[in-house]
C-alpha cells in the first residue's frame, strides 16, 4: 500500500492506494488562507499543513487495517517561503505563491540588478509574484527580527519531510521556482545570486520527487500514527503531483487542471524560457516543463454562483441551453489580476456587452468561455515558446459536468482527455511513492473518454477570441485605474502605497 497527502489552497487529501493503483481509502481536511493585508495571502505550517498532515495520516492508517505500507509522497502548494528556524520551526506564517503580491518594489529591483533578460536565461523564468527571491528579500527588509533567526527555506512539502523525517531537502522542480536563486541549465543553485538575495542562507539539498528523502523517524511515527522507518519521497508542488497521476510525463503532454484557479502544466526535454511563461525542471530527471496559471477560474465561477443564489447543478444547466457567445457578452475573467501569460497583477474582471435581456444563463456561459479564451491565450504561448502540444489531460473539479470542458475543447479546438479518476495531487504522491521504490505504475489512472471539438464552434469562438485580447488592451489603463482606487480604499488609516 501506498499513501499519498497532498496540502492544497483551500483544504488538504489524502489516498491510501494499493500497487495497482486502486484507491482504498480518500480522507479531506478543509482550512482557509489568512489575508492579514491586501496583497498578502499566507497558511500558518503549524495549525494547517501539519495538523492537516496528522489528521489525515492517521485515518489512512487506520483504514489500512494493518496491511504493509511501502512509502509515502507528500505535496502542497508551491512555491511558498517558509522561514524556519534551525531546527525546521516555523518563524512566521507562510508566505503563499504567485498570489501572494507583497514583493513588487523587490521584483523590480532585483530585474534592475541582474537584468531581467539575463534573470530569464539563467533562471528560466521572469521574475513576478510567483517568484521566492523576491519574497526573500522583503522578508530581509520588513522582518528583519525573523531573517535574523532564519535558517532554512522550507516549502509546504519539504517541510513536511522535513517534520517526518529531520532532512533538509527540496525537490529540483521545486527550487526551479526560486527565482532568481536556480541555475536551470546547470539544474543546481546559483549560489552567487542565491548569496546577493539572502546573504548567509544555508539552502536545502536537492533531489527529485521520485528519490526517497528519508525515514519516518519514531518521534514522527509517534505524532502520526505512520510506521517508523517508512520511506518518503523528496515531495514536490502540488500542480505537478497532479500531472503525474494522470500520466502526464511524455514530451508534448500538457495537463489542464480546472479548479479554484486554472493551471497548465507541458513536458519538455530541454528549457525553452518565455517571458510570459515559468518555465521549471520537471518531475522526473531529464525533463523540464513550461507552465502557466491563470489567477481566476472555478473562483469566478463560485463568485456567480454566490451571487446569484443558484447552485452549480441548475447553473450548468441552465447555461448548457444557451449558444455559443452567449448571445453577445464577454468576459475578462481577471477578477483578482492575472498571472500568465500577461503577470499583470494590477488588471481587473470585465463584462462587456450586458443588455437587459441577459439573464443568469448568459452571465455563467460567459464566465466560463472566458476562462475558455484565457486557457487558448495560454497555449499559444506555450507553442510561441516552442512547446508543441500533442496530448492534453484535463483534471480537477471543473470537470464534472462536461459543459465546461466542451467550451474550452471548442474555443481552443483541442481535444481533451479525461483519466477515470481525478483525486487530484495525492494519487499522483502516491504513484511517486510507488515509483520510488520501485514499483511499476503502468496502468494506473487509466483515460476513460475523450471530448473533441466541434469545428463550427471553434470558427464561431475564434471570432470572440479575438475582441477578448482587444478588450484587455483597450481597458488596461481603465484597469490600472480603478485597481489603485480599490488598494487605496482597503489600505489601513495613515498606511502608504
Amino acid at each position: 500500500m501506498l499513501l499519498g497527502i497532498d496540502i492544497g489552497t483551500s483544504g488538504s487529501k489524502g489516498v491510501l492506494v494499493d500497487r495497482h493503483g486502486m484507491v482504498a481509502m480518500r480522507a479531506e481536511r478543509p482550512h482557509r488562507v489568512s489575508t492579514p493585508r491586501p496583497g498578502w495571502v499566507e497558511h500558518d505550517a503549524e495549525r494547517v499543513w501539519w495538523a492537516d498532515f496528522v489528521t489525515i495520516a492517521r485515518e489512512l492508517v487506520a483504514a489500512a487495517d494493518g496491511e504493509p505500507l511501502d512509502a509515502l509522497a507528500v505535496s502542497g502548494i508551491g512555491p511558498c517561503l517558509l522561514p524556519a528556524d534551525g531546527d525546521g520551526n516555523p518563524l512566521r506564517p507562510a508566505i503563499l505563491y504567485g498570489v501572494d503580491t507583497r514583493a513588487g518594489i523587490e521584483i523590480a529591483e532585483l530585474d534592475a540588478e541582474l537584468g531581467a533578460a539575463t534573470v530569464l536565461e539563467r533562471s528560466g523564468s521572469p521574475l513576478t509574484s510567483q517568484a521566492v527571491g523576491p519574497k526573500l528579500r522583503w522578508l530581509i527588509r520588513h522582518e528583519p527580527r525573523v531573517w535574523a533567526d532564519t535558517r532554512m527555506l522550507l516549502m509546504a512539502s519539504s517541510f513536511l519531510v522535513h517534520r517526518l523525517t529531520g532532512r533538509y531537502v527540496l525537490d529540483h522542480q521545486s527550487a526551479s521556482q526560486c527565482v532568481p536563486m536556480y541555475d536551470l541549465p546547470a539544474r543546481t543553485w546559483a549560489w552567487d545570486w542565491a548569496e546577493s538575495v539572502a546573504p548567509g542562507l544555508r539552502l536545502p539539498e536537492l533531489a527529485w520527487p521520485t528519490e526517497i528523502a528519508g525515514r519516518v523517524t519514531p518521534a514522527a511515527a509517534a505524532v502520526t500514527g505512520l510506521p517508523a522507518g517508512l520511506p518518503v519521497t523528496t515531495g514536490t508542488i502540488d500542480a505537478w503531483a497532479e500531472a503525474a497521476g494522470i500520466g502526464v510525463r511524455a514530451p508534448g503532454d500538457i495537463m489542464l487542471m480546472y479548479g479554484t484557479t486554472m493551471f497548465l502544466t507541458q513536458v519538455l526535454t530541454e528549457p525553452t524560457p518565455h517571458p510570459g511563461l515559468w518555465t521549471t525542471c520537471g518531475t522526473w530527471p531529464g525533463t523540464y516543463t513550461l507552465a502557466a496559471g491563470m489567477a481566476t477560474s472555478g473562483a469566478v465561477t463560485d463568485w456567480l454562483r454566490t451571487l446569484t443564489g443558484g447552485d452549480f447543478t441548475d447553473l450548468v444547466d441552465e447555461a448548457a441551453q444557451v449558444p455559443p457567445g452567449s448571445r453577445g457578452l464577454l468576459v475578462l475573467p481577471y477578477f483578482a489580476g492575472e498571472r500568465t501569460p500577461l503577470f499583470d497583477p494590477e488588471a481587473r474582471g470585465m463584462i462587456a456587452g450586458l443588455t437587459l435581456g441577459h439573464g443568469r444563463p448568459e452571465l455563467y456561459r460567459a464566465v466560463l468561455e472566458g476562462i475558455g479564451y484565457g486557457v487558448r491565450h495560454n497555449l499559444e504561448a506555450m507553442t510561441a515558446a516552442g512547446g508543441q502540444a500533442t496530448r492534453l489531460v484535463a483534471v480537477g473539479g471543473g470537470t464534472k459536468g462536461g459543459l465546461w470542458t466542451r467550451i474550452v475543447s471548442d474555443i481552443t479546438g483541442l481535444p481533451q482527455q479525461l483519466p477515470a479518476d481525478t483525486v487530484g495531487a495525492a494519487l499522483g504522491d502516491a504513484l511517486l511513492a510507488a515509483e520510488a521504490v520501485g514499483l511499476d505504475t503502468a496502468g494506473w489512472n487509466p483515460i476513460i473518454a475523450t471530448i473533441e471539438p466541434d469545428p463550427a464552434r471553434t470558427a464561431s469562438y475564434a471570432h470572440y477570441y479575438r475582441h477578448y485580447r482587444a478588450l484587455y488592451e483597450s481597458t488596461r489603463a481603465t484597469a490600472h485605474f480603478l485597481a489603485a482606487e480599490q488598494h487605496r480604499a482597503a489600505a489601513p488609516p495613515g498606511a502608504r502605497r
